[in-house]
């Protein structure tokens, strides 16, 4: 039955790929089940029902990628656009959450009828190669930053923004401790991958974690919540009490439009649709090239039921509760793991739905432990940009902005933005354009990406 319906010969796996990769994924996506519910209660939502929605909105996003594309990309609530949603919207703004979940409920929408119409699509075939390319080595360098800051071997600095840590201090059997322990799992990772060891990416989250139970038990690792680090030994396995998911089940049509203004809510959608469609579009482009993916042209077959899936896994997510979700990055790992269709989102959907149960236990594994899954993952990933052509400046300028600026700006839309703006103003200006035979639209998106620089 799972070979009639996913196809798994033709795209050159089985179900045990499947669902290591599937696995995988998840487990380098966990974190967003702490991470979303401490930054939406910041609105005044309940952190369990946040919790609940989460999970909730991830497997249904999943379900969809696996239904409506069988491709391995996982979805959950977005980094990002969650803290817009939260710090912009709610607490800048002064609107209400759930103003903030039918703007993303509207968008949702949007999102649905643009998918329908194609447009989305469009845009994906109308970015060139070169930029496609640059896109999957930004996001991986991206991703790796992600995860030395998960692991606070990248700290801030007054003086150069960020640094790396010392080691040194009073918080070094707490923060210290577990970024070196995140260094010895990025080396267990390594190792794993460089034997051929399937799973190695999962293996090495687990065997990093293990280790910093045992440095916990023998008191070389110190739990310090006011620096972010908090026990890693279990204590508890299972939760099933659900009752909680109704404080914001529903809660997107119970809004008090009285005192929005229609200006300002429009504005308020346009940024959470313009973020979202190029975070999504960025992350298939980058996914996609690492899976090996794409067709002769550059283009991603079934994408329209890919972008369906994130829009649909958006408008419910804001039934259940939660701002924007969209496809992750991190569905990068479970790639790296051989995972190459449905089976492998559908896994991990599964996965986010058992996590409503088991959802102590998961929540336990430290950002330590899932780090060095992210910095390989960006080594993977960024192996992609030896096929750019950096001999042509027309060619290399836009692709190095765009690898430059996804971690700088900590942005994958903004990368996009950048390196589209570059490509299409470089090559009309020396008059390779009509060369390239650039299409119509990278002319629109470069004039909407200004715009947006202008005006927002």
């Amino acid at each position: 039955m799972l070979e009639k319906f996913f196809h798994l010969k033709e795209n050159k796996t089985d179900v045990k790929t499947e669902l290591m990769a599937g696995l995988t994924t998840f487990m380098t996506m966990a974190y967003i089940l702490a991470v979303n519910p401490n930054i939406l209660s910041a609105t005044g939502m309940d952190k369990s029902a946040i919790l609940m929605a989460t999970a909730l909105a991830s497997f249904v996003g999943c379900l969809c990628m696996a239904l409506m594309a069988n491709y391995p990309f996982a979805l959950a609530p977005g980094m990002g656009l969650n803290a817009y949603f939260a710090y912009t919207v709610v607490l800048q703004m002064g609107y209400s959450w759930q103003i903030a979940l039918m703007a993303v409920f509207v968008e949702g929408l949007i999102f649905i009828i643009l998918s329908l119409t194609n447009v989305r699509e469009a845009i994906f075939n109308s970015i060139p190669t070169t930029m496609k390319l640059a896109v999957s080595g930004g996001i991986g360098l991206f991703i790796a930053f992600i995860g030395l800051q998960n692991a606070k071997l990248i700290v801030k600095s007054d003086a150069t923004l960020i640094t790396y840590q010392t080691f040194k201090g009073e918080n070094f059997h707490s923060v210290g401790v577990g970024a070196i322990l995140a260094l010895i799992g990025v080396l267990i990772t390594g190792i794993l991958l460089i034997k051929k060891v399937k799973g190695g990416v999962l293996y090495g989250i687990l065997i990093t974690w293990v280790l910093g139970i045992l440095c916990q038990l023998v008191g070389i690792y110190v739990p310090n919540p006011d620096a972010g680090m908090y026990s890693v030994i279990p204590t508890a396995f299972v939760s099933f009490d659900f009752t909680s998911i109704a404080k914001t089940f529903g809660q997107v049509f119970r809004a008090d439009f009285g005192a929005v203004k229609v200006l300002d809510f429009i504005t308020v959608i346009f940024a959470f649709l313009f973020v979202d469609i190029f975070d999504t579009l960025g992350t298939l482009i980058g996914v996609a090239t690492k899976a090996d993916m794409l067709d002769k042209d550059g283009k991603l077959p079934h994408i329209k039921g890919a972008l369906m899936a994130d829009a649909v896994a958006t408008a419910a997510g804001a039934v259940l509760g939660t701002s924007t979700t969209t496809t992750y990055v991190e569905s990068a790992s479970g790639v790296t793991e051989g995972g190459r269709t449905g089976l492998t989102s559908i896994t991990t959907g599964l996965l986010f739905l058992l996590a409503l149960i088991f959802s102590p236990l998961f929540l336990t594994i430290p950002s330590f432990a899932t780090a060095p899954a992210l910095i390989i993952v960006g080594f993977f990933m960024i192996g992609n940009v030896v096929k750019i052509n950096f001999e042509d400046p027309s060619e290399g300028i836009p692709a190095f902005l765009t690898i430059a600026a996804m971690p700088l700006a900590y942005s994958i839309s903004e990368g996009i933005a950048i390196g589209v703006i570059s490509y299409t103003l470089l090559n009309l200006i020396t008059g390779k354009a009509k060369e390239k035979n650039i299409n119509w639209l990278m002319y629109v998106l470069t004039v909407l990406f200004i715009l947006k620089y202008v005006f927002l």
